[in-house]
């Protein structure tokens, strides 16, 4: 089973193309930046892209969205 769920995730964030959006440019920057907001042995996943899945479900990101006028 993958962790964590995308049923739960997808009450944060409201599409799968946005979540799959943000996870993946918070993927880059810990490539890039190796700057991690939870302890390395806290995260269940071991890839970039998981954490950054991990890190959102736990709310250490927001999802901004811009209304239109």
């Amino acid at each position: 089973m993958l962790y964590p769920s995308i049923d739960k995730l997808l009450t944060i964030v409201d599409s799968k193309y946005k979540l799959v959006h943000v996870a993946s440019i918070r993927s880059k920057q810990m490539l890039e930046n190796h700057h991690y907001q939870m302890a390395e042995n806290e995260y269940h996943n071991k890839r970039t892209i998981g954490r950054a899945l991990e890190e959102l479900d736990k709310g250490l990101i927001t999802v901004i969205t811009h209304k239109e006028k």
